[in-house]
Formats: C-alpha cells, structure tokens, sequence
C-alpha cells in the first residue's frame, strides 16, 4: 500500500478473511501459520502487462484466478493490489497456503513452470507479442533483478540494469582474470578479493559489487574463467588504493555531474507529482460523486417496496417480486456504469503519464550516457596516476642534486 513509490494503489480484492483491509487479512493469513509448522505460508506473485496495454480491473481478475485454478489455489484466502507507476499498470496478488480445514500447507509442485506456460497463454490470448523470454521457452531475461540487488543499486543511485549490463559486458569481453579486470577499470570499477564471497568488484565510492550476482553466473562458472582470487588486493587495501588514486578534482567532478543531473531530473519530478496528485484528487472526486449518486439511486429503488398493508398486497399480487427484479438490474446496469466510468478515467489518466515519461526516460538516457563518458574519464584518470606512480624515481646522483 505504498504510495510513496508508486503513482496510486488501489485494493482491488480482498477474498476470505475476516478483516476488509490488507495489513489485517494478511495478519490472520500469519496468525493461522501459528498452528502449523509451515513458515512459508503465503504464495505471491505480479502481474505485469506489456508497457504498451492497459490492463482492466476484470484483466486483473481473471488472470488472478486462472492462476489458483492451475496451482490449486482456488477458494484459498487471496487479496490483489493494483500499482500504477511510471506509465505502467500492474497488480500483486497474494494467497494463503494453509488450507483452513487440515490446518496443512497446500504443496505448489513445479509452480514456475506451470505460471510460465500460463504468462504465455495469457500473452496469446490477449493477442499481445510475445517476449524473448516466453519464445525461448521460459528462457531467464538476463535484466531480472534480485530484491537485494535492487535495493542495492538504489542506494548507490545507479540504474541496476546499468550496474548489470557493465559487468556483464566486461565478462564478455575477457577470457582471464586480467582481462576481465582491464575491463572493469575501463568503466570505472576495480577487481578485489572478498572475504567471503571470492571475486568481487568495488566502485570509484567503495561499493562492493560481487561479482557471480552481478554478471548472474555461478561461482564455480566465475572461478573457472577467473582462477585463484588470493593474487588480488582485499576490500581494505582495494578502497585504500581508490581513496588514494581518485583525485579532489575528480570527486569534484562527479559531484558536479551528479548535482547537474538532480537538477536537470526536479521540473520533471515536480511535475510528476503534480500530476500524480492531481490524477488522485480526480479518483477521488469521481469515487465521492460515484459512493453519493449509489446511495441516492439505492434510496430510489428501495422507495419502490411499499410498505405496511399496501406491501402485504404487494407480496400477494407478484408486485412486489417484479420490482425488486427490476431494481436488481437496475443496480447491476449501474455499477457496471461505474466500472466503465473509472475505467475511462484510469486510461485517460494513463494516457497522459504516459507521455511524461517518455520525457524522463529520454532524460535518464541523455544522463545515462553522460555517466558512461565520466566512468571513461575517472577510469583514463587513474590508469595515467597509476603509470606515472609505477615510472621508476631518478636517484638525486644522477642529476647533480642532494636530496630535499
């Protein structure tokens, strides 16, 4: 339900809990786990339209229980939340595995595999084009992203995918330890020996970067290519040799580079939030008026029942049956007119962030390349101090003059 990274959020469904809100119903989902030895009592997942689609609440829905139908899931307490952010729609679904009645976790045997045949049914059914991923039978995207390195490439400030294809693009290029390390430095990180984790790669501000995670290889693939790490420097000693090489100019450098691109990145910040919340006043408004015109149409219908003596006629003569079948109808042909009328505004809304984020993409990849020429200077920099600080001294004899 947070709305501090997304652009809105919205509770789509909440399914077989006592509580109406998501942080009670998955309270109980973990409260029931009590009583069983299963720590892993929840089964989550996304669903993520192509960037180009706008997928409908019922989009939503049916996918959602398409998926507990394949993975037995179905009737299981379940609640979905829609994220809207950067342009793009997509929702988390989450089911309870404990299964109320054995009070036992319910087995999800081969589930990637079945969710992969399925995202692919999905694709084709919606007629969309189909990914690499899915035309190569499942086939993992090399740009997917763990959590932890996600959440580590934000606290640098850096793209991951940027981070990612960097070191996967020095892998590439080199057959050896040397080469690989050559490559690194040409983009501005440097090659160590971790105290745990074997080879690992450090940044111009000592962020360490392990190297099987970020170029997505197995460790015994790593130490294949790269050899023995024990010939390369610590951390301790790699960050000393940064802090030594990386000059006050070159900080300045960076710093001004990075101060330029906040700056050049906050009118279209501010406008996002703008918009953003304006985007939200509107749901707002079109919720109230939406939550008012129900109440004064259900006012209307139920003023149709009479009642008293002329109600007990009414029962008697079929009047009343027929019009509670009518104000049935009436009720259902409305709040499908709601659902269209939040539906128009949610693309029309889509429609215009859209267009503000084709101008922040341009930007960040303006900004991105900027990066890349940097990361070429800072490394041109320090490979020229590290040749001129491996030149060997003229002794003080060989010109004529005594030490100072």
């Amino acid at each position: 339900m947070n709305e501090r990274d997304n652009d809105h959020v919205d509770l789509l469904d909440i399914r077989g809990f006592m509580a109406d809100d998501l942080h009670g119903a998955l309270s109980e989902a973990h409260a029931i786990s009590k009583a069983t030895r299963c720590t892993q009592f929840m089964f989550s997942l996304s669903l993520n339209p192509p960037p180009d689609h706008i997928a409908t609440e019922q989009d939503f829905l049916d996918a959602a229980q398409r998926v507990e139908k394949r993975l037995d899931l179905s009737d299981q307490p379940r609640a979905i939340v829609i994220h809207e952010k950067e342009g793009r729609r997509h929702a988390h679904v989450v089911w309870s595995r404990i299964d109320a009645d054995s009070m036992t976790a319910i087995n999800l045997p081969h589930f990637k595999l079945k969710l992969c045949d399925l995202s692919k049914e999905l694709y084709l059914d919606h007629g969309w084009e189909l990914p690499k991923g899915l035309q190569t039978h499942g086939g993992k995207s090399p740009l997917n992203f763990t959590l932890e390195e996600w959440q580590q490439a934000k606290r640098i400030g850096v793209d991951p995918r940027e981070i990612k294809q960097v070191f996967q693009q020095a892998w590439e290029r080199s057959d050896s330890q040397i080469g690989f390390k050559n490559a690194l430095e040409e983009r501005g990180y440097f090659l160590a020996k971790g105290d745990r984790r074997g080879f690992v790669a450090l940044d111009v501000e000592g962020n360490v970067f392990a190297i099987p995670k970020w170029t997505s290889l197995k460790t015994k693939e790593v130490k294949t290519k790269l050899g023995d790490p024990e010939a390369l420097p610590s951390v301790d000693d790699t960050r000393a040799t940064i802090r030594s090489k990386v000059s006050e100019q070159m900080r300045g450098f960076i710093a001004r580079t990075k101060a330029r691109h906040r700056d050049e990145a906050k009118p279209l910040i501010e406008e996002k939030s703008d918009l953003v919340a304006q985007h939200r006043d509107e749901r707002h408004k079109l919720a109230q008026g939406q939550k008012a015109r129900w109440l004064d149409e259900t006012k209307t219908r139920n003023d149709r029942l009479n009642k008293g003596l002329r109600g007990l006629f009414d029962r008697f003569s079929g009047k009343a049956k027929s019009t509670r079948q009518h104000n049935e109808a009436e009720a259902l042909a409305a709040f499908k007119r709601d659902q269209a009328q939040k539906q128009a505004l949610i693309e029309a809304q889509m429609r215009e962030r859209k267009t503000l984020q084709k101008r922040m993409i341009k930007l960040r990849d303006k900004q991105k390349q900027e990066r890349v020429i940097l990361a070429r200077n800072v490394a041109g920099t320090l490979k020229m101090k590290s040749n001129v600080e491996r030149r060997p001294r003229r002794r003080s004899r060989d010109i004529g003059l005594s030490p100072s």
